[in-house]
């Protein structure tokens, strides 16, 4: 691809705008950079929060998409490790300073200079995305491209929340919601060997859950979640998937001794907990956000290795304004991945 080539991008170009398909000049990479053919690109909410201008850095007209898989097409300089051709993926976890004290630990996604793709660069919804080279994963050769691009981002957020937890196999583990990130969730936790509930609205999705890998199903709308979980012993851990802080707060009653609530979907509304629910049990609260390249790829291999895989509903990239409409709505079942033919 010479530098005066042009690939297909979509864009938005002012905050809250539509997402269009246009050409735009393809980019060589710099140093400690490379270029990734896009064969696939998962539709994120939290793409909604960048389209809609609410992170900071995001520059109009904005191209999304973070959860990247394809194929390295072109190395820029003072790049190791890598060759023309490797099967790679690409998160939340676009790149960082690599010279703070988060990145000097291990903990760049904490990193105050974070590199979000479709904020500090154009993003996966395009035939190519120039990147750097430190926010790469290798794909397993086991997953295609539509099932590892939402691992760079559902994934690894799930998996390495659940990894990183108090929880031990054969400790009750309890996924609130049955969504994009909830569904992998009930995957991840019940292939690390917890007793998963799962929990979510409704009689309807106590077939999926079980079907999902999880041992019970609470349904939230019928059941006080709290009790459900104290009268099975108490949960070791509730990884909190939904966007509702309400419903995260009526799970606290439900952590047994040194319980924790993690938090991974976000919601600008409070939670409502008291010192004492978290005093008396010794229970914790925390969030958790994504993870480093290399979580994505251990995410990924975890996955190859233990048949975990997104529920996905592929859309070409000409039509990713109708996907990304349906991902609002919540009619997507479970996660919608634009591909490219490429």
């Amino acid at each position: 691809m010479s530098s005066s080539a042009t690939h297909r991008a979509v864009q938005v170009t002012e905050p809250g705008g539509d997402l269009s398909l246009v050409r735009v000049d393809a980019r060589e990479p710099g140093p400690g950079q490379v270029r990734v053919t896009v064969e696939a690109c998962g539709v994120c909410h939290s793409d909604q929060l960048i389209t809609a201008g609410h992170l900071p850095g995001a520059t109009f007209p904005v191209t999304p998409g973070h959860e990247i898989a394809g194929r390295i097409d072109a190395i820029g300089g003072d790049v190791a490790g890598w060759s023309v051709g490797d099967r790679v993926a690409v998160g939340w976890y676009g790149g960082s300073c690599g010279h703070c004290d988060a990145c000097r630990e291990g903990d760049g996604i904490l990193c105050p200079e974070l590199q979000v793709p479709g904020v500090a660069y154009a993003g996966g919804f395009a035939d190519s995305v120039v990147v750097p080279a430190v926010a790469l994963a290798a794909v397993p050769d086991e997953l295609t491209a539509v099932e590892a691009a939402p691992l760079a981002c559902a994934g690894v957020t799930v998996y390495n929340a659940l990894r990183r937890s108090s929880a031990r196999p054969g400790d009750t583990v309890a996924i609130l919601g049955l969504g994009g990130l909830g569904h992998l969730g009930v995957q991840f936790a019940a292939k690390m060997g917890f007793d998963t509930v799962a929990m979510a609205r409704g009689p309807e999705k106590a077939s999926l859950a079980h079907q999902l890998g999880a041992a019970r199903y609470i349904d939230t709308a019928a059941e006080n979640m709290a009790g459900a979980l104290q009268a099975q012993g108490g949960a070791k851990v509730v990884l909190a998937t939904v966007t509702n802080a309400t419903a995260m707060s009526r799970t606290i009653d439900g952590l047994g001794r040194r319980g924790e609530l993690i938090v991974v979907g976000v919601d600008m509304e409070a939670l409502d907990i008291t010192p004492l629910q978290l005093v008396g049990a010794a229970r914790r609260v925390r969030g958790h956000a994504s993870g480093i390249a290399v979580d994505t790829q251990d995410t990924m291999r975890f996955a190859a290795r233990n048949g975990v895989r997104a529920w996905t509903e592929e859309v070409p990239l000409e039509e990713a304004e109708a996907a990304f409409q349906k991902m609002l709505s919540g009619r997507a079942r479970f996660r919608m991945v634009l591909t490219t033919g490429n």
